[in-house]
């Protein structure tokens, strides 16, 4: 039968508590957007509500692997986050904040 969770954290060393957690923060970071909408508890159709468009349209946009950045921007947004475009190099990061000043082109179908 399973145990509840706290049950186990409570046998852990607090050395593997904290490596969980870290990991567990890696794999939160890492999420595709499905994962990540079902992680907010979230359901395509609430998605599509948002955004005004339907259940199979966020299920499609869930699946690309290109889209604008406005429409990354609008569901990210939906889901009461905010995007952040940073590019990295071997010798620091630089935030990329040209695309925050785009104003409101909703147009998920050209995605």
């Amino acid at each position: 039968m399973a145990k509840p969770i706290d049950t186990l954290k409570r046998k852990m060393s607090p050395e593997a508590l904290a490596r969980a957690e870290e990991q567990t923060k890696e794999m939160i970071a890492k999420l595709p957007l499905h994962e990540l909408r079902a992680a907010r508890s979230m359901t395509q159709q609430n998605l599509g509500n948002i955004l005004g468009i339907n259940q199979g349209a966020v299920s499609k946009l869930e699946r690309r692997a290109d889209m604008y950045v406005s429409t990354l921007r609008n569901f990210v947004t939906a889901m009461g986050g905010e995007l952040e475009i940073t590019a990295r190099f071997p010798d620091g990061s630089v935030r990329i904040n040209q695309f925050e000043d785009i104003e409101g082109n909703t147009d998920s179908s050209r995605a």
